[in-house]
């Protein structure tokens, strides 16, 4: 089915563009959203007229964007779900999840422009892309852990806190330190008390 692109779609085609894609794209979607016109006579001549105010809003709905792109860049949200000692999620983070956490942030934005090729299952720190517009777009952080500490951490590290060796290792490391701490208590009172008798 050929159609014309009434704003840029990803992977298709500019604002303009007679394109050929598969009828049930169209019909389900493009045509729906409102993202393209069937090509046919009428069409064209309906489009051609339009042009002009079409290219200008999108102009200005662009420039709208790169503000809102400019002041997200960087930004990071923090995600506490239940997770297993390897760092396996109980369930998954979806796009919902994530607008959902920006939107808290102080940033409006849906879940449809929320670009996830899946659902995200595990523990860490995840770059996910967000559509402002067709044109624009912005990176941001995923933080996602089983509590706000152990967020903070992951932040600090780069990797996700979980239950394996490593981590291992350093809980072993503190609570060995925390056995001798408390022992040098016990032996110092100990000794406070044969003192005093």
């Amino acid at each position: 089915m050929q159609i014309i692109l009434l704003e840029r779609v990803e992977k298709l085609g500019q604002m303009g563009d007679l394109v050929n894609v598969k009828p049930g794209y169209a019909r389900n979607y493009l045509l729906p959203q409102g993202k393209a016109l069937r090509a046919n006579k009428a069409n064209l001549e309906r489009f051609e007229s339009e042009r002009a105010q079409r290219e200008a809003d999108n102009l200005e709905q662009r420039k709208d964007a790169e503000v809102e792109a400019s002041k997200m860049n960087g930004l990071t949200v923090n995600l506490v779900r239940a997770a297993s000692e390897m760092g396996q999620l109980f369930g998954s983070v979806t796009s919902r999840d994530i607008a959902e956490a920006v939107t808290e942030a102080g940033f409006t934005i849906t879940r449809d422009q929320v670009v996830l090729d899946k659902a995200i299952k595990t523990l860490g720190l995840t770059d996910v892309r967000i559509r402002l517009h067709p044109e624009v777009s912005v990176e941001i952080v995923v933080n996602i852990a089983r509590t706000l500490e152990e967020a903070k951490t992951q932040l600090k590290t780069g990797s996700a806190v979980t239950g394996d060796s490593d981590n291992a290792e350093d809980l072993v490391a503190a609570a060995v330190y925390a056995v001798d701490a408390n022992e040098a208590d016990d032996a110092s009172e100990k000794d406070t008390d044969e003192g005093s008798k």
